[in-house]
């Protein structure tokens, strides 16, 4: 009963600002260089990746590639989470930088994003060693990764505070696939996890809560972005995807959303297989545009 009940609502969507159908890239295999540490000999916290390597071979350029980040409340789980669609991304020829990041309480904001930007240079010194197109690198993230990656995506486009010391142009994304992304954070008062995260309530500090929204830095510079999200869900809820996407409208920036009838925000994550399907579809059309 619950594979059927799980059938069914994969067939329940909308995908507003489709294109048209192409067809994925073959399947090819892949392997898994696991425990890469990625943070430099000085950070607070020794942080790891896994380098996901298609065996096909690579451009002349090398392959594209995704750096992906797993949710949990930016203060839980781990990058095992996404490890089946880092999988499924290897496999129709995209490299993958699986990573974890500081966790709150014992960080706050803006640690979790200097961890993304780290990650996001080190992959251009990892591109010395693998087959990596460091000029195509795209980010895919789900709850409190999809904010922490589009977070870096955006705020890379321009001169902003959160570039100091470690952002910037050197961290730039060429697209983005954010899933069941928190992009407004005044939205949700002074919750627990977000009080956690930023380190005090809205009220003392609304600059704060601001700057760590990711629709406060769009602009026309932003890269194209495809947003996935259930349509029931209560704690991230759909609101915050259609806000980000009128943002992304309102600047002209390319942008597809796939909304997901009758799942929430768990079951919009554990029965995502079309959403992936048409989220590497979107990485391909951007890597050849």
């Amino acid at each position: 009963m619950v594979a059927s009940g799980l059938l069914a609502l994969s067939g329940c969507v909308t995908h507003h600002q489709a294109p048209d159908d192409r067809p994925l890239p073959d399947e090819t295999g892949f392997r898994v260089v696991e425990d890469v540490r990625y943070s430099p000999a000085d950070w607070p916290e020794a942080l790891y990746a896994d380098l996901y390597l298609p065996q096909a071979g690579a451009p002349a350029a090398g392959h594209p590639v995704v750096l992906m980040v797993h949710g949990g409340g930016w203060q839980r789980r781990s990058r095992d989470d996404m490890a089946w669609i880092a999988e499924a991304l290897a496999g129709r020829g995209f490299a993958v930088m699986n990573i974890d990041y500081r966790f709150a309480p014992d960080y706050t904001f803006p640690a979790q994003l200097h961890d993304l930007q780290v990650a996001r240079q080190r992959l251009n010194q990892l591109a010395e060693q693998y087959p990596l197109d460091t000029t195509r690198v795209s980010g895919f993230g789900f709850s409190s990764g999809a904010h922490l990656i589009s977070l870096l995506a955006l705020v890379a486009s321009y001169e902003t505070p959160l570039n100091q010391p470690y952002g910037g142009s050197k961290t730039r994304l060429v697209a983005v696939v954010a899933g069941g992304l928190p992009s407004d954070l005044t939205a949700f008062g002074s919750g627990r996890l977000i009080r956690q995260f930023l380190g005090g309530v809205q009220e003392d500090m609304p600059d704060t809560y601001q700057a760590a929204s990711p629709v406060s830095h769009v602009t026309d510079q932003a890269p194209p972005f495809f947003l996935f999200h259930g349509g029931m869900d209560m704690l991230v809820p759909f609101s915050q995807a259609e806000r980000f996407r009128d943002q992304l409208e309102a600047q002209g920036v390319y942008n597809e959303l796939y909304e997901m009838h009758l799942r929430g925000h768990v079951t919009s994550f554990l029965t995502a297989g079309s959403a992936i399907d048409e989220a590497i579809a979107f990485l391909v059309r951007q890597q050849d545009s």
